[in-house]
């Protein structure tokens, strides 16, 4: 016998998103948010009319950005710190950076059964982030949303990178505070940490201080607020702190929140938080006009048309990349 099809789901209006949103709807908060990440353009152009009704219910949520070494346990570290703060009464959203691999078309789906706890608190959100595609793709779709739970009145958006490299600075380019998880008794802990890392960080956490581990984590908290002090902070008016944590006994994370917190009212006093909004909005806005331009430019059939035969050029030392860019640009319409 056969089965019946499934029944369509109605396409929801921009007022369907906007009413969804807002009144905490967490399907239609669903909706929308598959809806940021659609690359269909009828769906980005009803994306954006959907943002701009939202946009004025924004601004409220403390953006937190979680990056780690392989290892750090950041799943079980998220899992428990949210789950402190709903306990205090916050609503809390997980979100990520995963630029996934175009050949394996890898996600984080896996992510979201690990924080076992948070995936079934009622004040808690945990989106797996888009596989696939560009950093700068996936990165837009991470920002736009978090403005929709931060529409929908979470208190609290944590961003979470999950590949490595530039995916860190990313993150720390869209959140207000920048935590770094690390590890002891690994080596030789100042090993392998890129500085450019070190210094995006608000603040360091030594996971897994718990057992025979703890006192290593102690000594590598000296060792890593030792090279802190010789690295500039992003923010004049806070110093890092380093300090140690079990996620997995739940130990530490208290104060980590509290160190959190006086971040964000000492940055709030100073107007410093309201100016990094500001600038990572107008960087936003740039990144999205190089992105839209670039792919513009790889898709004008003139460019298409002698990509191959430069790049055939360029292998067989026919002409120098220079050379193979200036006549891609002619080819575009733009004098170099």
């Amino acid at each position: 016998m056969a089965t019946a099809p499934q029944p369509r789901r109605r396409q929801l209006s921009v007022d369907d998103y906007v009413d969804g949103v807002l009144n905490r709807d967490r399907t239609t908060v669903g909706r929308a948010i598959s809806l940021m990440e659609s690359n269909n353009p009828a769906h980005r152009d009803l994306a954006q009319q959907v943002l701009l009704r939202l946009v004025p219910h924004t601004g409220n949520a403390l953006r937190i950005g979680i990056t780690g070494v392989p290892g750090v346990g950041k799943s079980t570290f998220i899992d428990q710190f949210g789950v402190n703060l709903t306990a205090l009464g916050l609503r809390v959203a997980v979100v990520a950076v995963d630029p996934s691999s175009k050949l394996s078309q890898g996600s984080i789906l896996g992510d979201k059964t690990r924080m076992h706890q948070l995936s079934v608190d009622p004040n808690a959100f945990v989106r797996p982030s888009p596989s696939g595609g560009s950093l700068g793709g996936v990165a837009r779709k991470t920002r736009e949303t978090m403005l929709v739970c931060e529409a929908a009145g979470f208190d609290v958006i944590i961003v979470e990178t999950v590949g490595v490299g530039q995916s860190e600075t990313v993150v720390a380019q869209m959140v207000d505070f920048f935590l770094l998880l690390m590890l002891a008794g690994a080596g030789d802990e100042l090993q392998g940490i890129k500085r450019g890392i070190m210094e995006l960080a608000d603040m360091v956490a030594i996971n897994k201080a718990d057992g025979d581990n703890e006192l290593k984590a102690r000594r590598a908290a000296r060792e890593y607020a030792y090279a802190l002090h010789y690295m500039r902070p992003r923010s004049e008016h806070w110093r890092p702190p380093v300090l140690t944590c079990s996620a997995l006994h739940n130990a530490g994370l208290d104060e980590l929140w509290t160190k959190i917190s006086e971040f964000r009212d000492v940055t709030t006093a100073s107007g410093e938080l309201q100016a990094t909004r500001r600038r990572q909005l107008a960087r936003w806005t740039w990144e999205m006009v190089e992105d839209h331009l670039m792919t513009a430019f790889r898709d004008h059939p003139a460019v298409a048309s002698i990509a191959s035969s430069l790049e055939h050029d360029l292998g067989a030392g026919a002409t120098t990349p220079t050379l193979a860019a200036t006549a891609m640009l002619r080819a575009f319409g733009l004098e170099p």
